[in-house]
């Protein structure tokens, strides 16, 4: 069984587009029967993925800092609560869990995620597969940003090969299930 993190926004007010791929991603993951590792969002796409997950009778788990469960930010329903001190402990105890995150979109918090997780893999931190979830276009922008740092010579063409992206829930699991983990020996390649 796989424990797969999803990165996700926590916003309420965004395209329905971005609402169902989340709840396809929540429900397949759940088929899969894997377990599904997020933020324990109680709102926006974090709160649609476990909520699918759930219906489908998944195991959720999330992971949280204290001072958002003190908000009532949490989501009561999941399978497993991991109450974390801070945020730096939140996204540490999410990668350790993990044999796999999947980008859905969202906002600072989302995109701050997945360059930490990106940057944890070149470093031989982290050596899961990272999927950037693109729907509708949405991270075009940040592909073409990260295409830019490998043509200035920011960082190696190898460093393309970090993450991969994707359109659709099932091309991400299709990519979580068929890809090895990262040669730690390619950790030499972390600088220029």
């Amino acid at each position: 069984m796989k424990n797969i993190c999803v990165y996700a926004a926590s916003s309420t007010k965004i395209d329905a587009a971005y609402f169902q791929a989340a709840q396809e991603l929540g429900t397949l993951i759940a088929k899969k029967k894997w377990n599904l590792v997020n933020g324990a969002g109680n709102m926006g796409l974090m709160a649609a993925t476990s909520d699918a997950a759930l219906a489908e009778a998944g195991h959720v788990i999330g992971v949280i800092p204290h001072f958002m469960i003190e908000r009532g930010w949490q989501h009561i329903g999941l399978s497993e609560l991991i109450e974390v001190n801070d945020m730096h402990e939140r996204k540490k105890t999410m990668a350790d869990l993990s044999d796999g995150t999947i980008a859905l979109p969202g906002g600072i918090g989302t995109l701050e995620e997945i360059l930490e997780i990106i940057t944890w893999k070149q470093l031989g931190l982290f050596v899961k597969p990272i999927v950037i979830l693109n729907i509708n276009g949405f991270y075009d922008n940040l592909i073409q940003q990260l295409s830019h740092c490998i043509d200035e010579q920011f960082m190696r063409k190898l460093h393309g090969e970090l993450w991969q992206v994707v359109e659709t829930p099932k091309q991400a699991l299709t990519f979580i299930e068929q890809t090895p983990d990262w040669d730690l020996s390619l950790s030499k390649f972390a600088t220029i």
